[in-house]
C-alpha cells in the first residue's frame, strides 16, 4: 500500500466530514456525503477488502444518495438560521 495516498485520503475524509456537518444546504451536504462514501470505498479497496468496497460504493454512494436527494426534494433545503 502507498502510505502517502492513504494518509491523503484519510485527511480528505476528515475534511469531507467537517464540510458535511457545516453545510447549510441539504443537497450540498448529501453530495459531500456521497463523496465521503466514495472515498471510503476506495480506502476499502486499497485495504484489499474489495467486497466491502463494492458494497460501500453501491449502497453508500449510490442508493443512499438517491434516497437522500428524494427525501430532501420533499422538504425545505436550507436551515432557518
Amino acid at each position: 500500500m502507498i502510505w502517502e495516498l492513504n494518509y491523503a485520503m484519510f485527511v480528505f475524509l476528515i475534511i469531507l466530514a467537517i464540510a458535511a456537518i457545516t453545510a447549510r444546504d441539504l443537497i450540498v451536504a448529501v453530495v459531500i456525503l456521497a463523496g465521503y462514501s466514495l472515498i471510503m470505498a476506495v480506502i476499502w479497496v486499497e485495504m484489499n477488502a474489495v467486497d466491502v468496497g463494492f458494497t460501500e460504493a453501491a449502497v453508500g454512494a449510490g442508493i443512499t444518495t438517491v434516497l437522500f436527494i428524494a427525501a430532501v426534494s420533499r422538504t425545505t433545503r436550507r436551515s432557518k438560521d
